[in-house]
């Protein structure tokens, strides 16, 4: 019994920690207003985005080799940052055309490394569109994302090992304790996650539109992945996006939102560019 006592307060002491350590580390966003709880600083977001591109590159078969593609990839992801409200966040954003052309991806890592592969850039044929794919992820970047699941592992991790510790009376009971712990946290974090990516929707429409672009663009994407999803296998992207029927009508609310009186004219698809630079080369 004593035993007990001192496994539940041990285990106590551990989780109350962690929860402390969590909640107190609060940050304000400075693009999105948000405050967020994160344990890292944006210097360390870079970092970390650095040391993980070659190795995350290497999985969809490295860079593309067309120093053309890649130029344009870089000066409309540039556009967005440069002449959106992007432009106040701290990251060296850089955008990477992957060779994979089997594989309709985009992602980013923490701190500013933006991927896209060659086989979701061979889906598009809009300026616009190709701004939605990177709007939306410099909104995962510049929302934080990356370094917010990265807290809420570290107390997720640390709530496991307190159960496993309160619980172990044996090596055996401990370790089955700790393995139920850890799937619930992971289902918290999935959660998580499909809201990040709806918030990313929403952050990659408003920076494309001040950056120019037409809104329908990141709309149509939506509408397009969605097609690859019902033709073909299961993109990867829907390993880590939720499903783009069931987003394509809150974006579609922001615009009108938006644009009560019709959108701007000003706003450009750039499908001719687009169509000069990217059909020739994929």
């Amino acid at each position: 019994m004593d035993r007990l006592i001192v496994r539940l307060g041990i285990g106590l002491l551990f989780a109350i920690f962690a929860l402390v350590n969590y909640l107190g580390n609060v940050t304000e966003n400075p693009v999105t207003g948000e405050s967020q709880r994160v344990q890292i600083s944006p210097r360390q977001e870079v970092v970390l985005g650095l040391e993980s591109r070659q190795q995350m590159a290497a999985k969809y078969g490295g860079l593309y080799p067309d120093s053309t593609l890649q130029a344009y990839i870089d000066r409309v992801g540039n556009r967005i940052v440069r002449q959106s409200s992007v432009a106040q966040s701290p990251y060296p954003f850089e955008f990477h055309l992957l060779q994979d052309l089997a594989t309709i991806n985009a992602f980013a890592l923490p701190g500013g490394q933006v991927f896209i592969t060659a086989a979701l850039l061979s889906r598009l044929d809009t300026e616009a569109r190709l701004a939605g794919v990177l709007g939306h992820e410099i909104g995962h970047v510049v929302a934080r994302h990356g370094a917010e699941h990265l807290a809420k592992q570290q107390l997720g991790i640390a709530i496991v090992n307190a159960v496993g510790i309160a619980a172990s009376d044996t090596p055996e009971s401990g370790r089955q304790a700790a393995i139920i712990a850890r799937a619930v946290n992971q289902l918290v974090n999935l959660k998580c996650g499909r809201d990040d990516e709806v918030e990313s929707d929403c952050l990659g429409l408003r920076f494309m539109t001040e950056a120019g672009y037409h809104p329908q663009g990141i709309v149509e994407l939506m509408q397009i992945l969605n097609t690859a999803r019902t033709r073909t296998q299961t993109p990867e992207f829907f390993s880590t996006h939720p499903n783009p029927s069931n987003r394509v009508a809150r974006l579609l609310e922001i615009i009108e939102q938006n644009y009560p009186n019709g959108i701007s004219p000003e706003l450009e698809e750039g499908k001719q560019r687009f169509a000069q630079i990217v059909s020739p080369r994929l």
